[in-house]
């Protein structure tokens, strides 16, 4: 079995990006390890605003959920802490409506929006 690709982490304008790229167009069971990975990665990282990408997933679970309160719940401790969700699909849009995660986690059309939402003043 080949290992699973992990997101990729990237910092923009004093913000952490983690990008769920094109082998995370479904988040299923298999790639939970490195998604919880990532997202624990970038929640204890230097910056303290942290952008969740999902503009090219189509589907993730309660696994997944799982794995993004382990990120907010290892970020929400620190000062200016910031945790939002960007490029939400309209199921994974409806996922977060229907359990009301999108009242704990912002979300934004895209990552531009998101950043820039974040940024820290040049």
């Amino acid at each position: 079995m080949a290992p699973t690709k992990k997101p990729d982490i990237l910092t923009q304008d004093g913000v952490t990006i983690v990008e769920f790229g094109p082998t995370f167009e479904r988040i299923s069971e298999d790639s939970i390890p490195a998604a919880s990975e990532a997202l624990i990665q970038a929640a204890g990282g230097e910056n303290s605003k942290v952008v969740i990408d999902l503009s090219q997933t189509q589907f993730f679970g309660s696994s997944f959920i799982e794995a993004l309160f382990r990120g907010w719940n290892k970020l929400k401790t620190r000062p200016d802490a910031a945790f939002v969700l960007c490029g939400l699909t309209d199921y994974c849009r409806e996922v977060l409506e229907v359990t009301n995660l999108n009242r704990l986690w912002p979300t934004y059309p895209d990552r531009a929006t998101a950043i820039n939402a974040l940024a820290k003043p040049t």
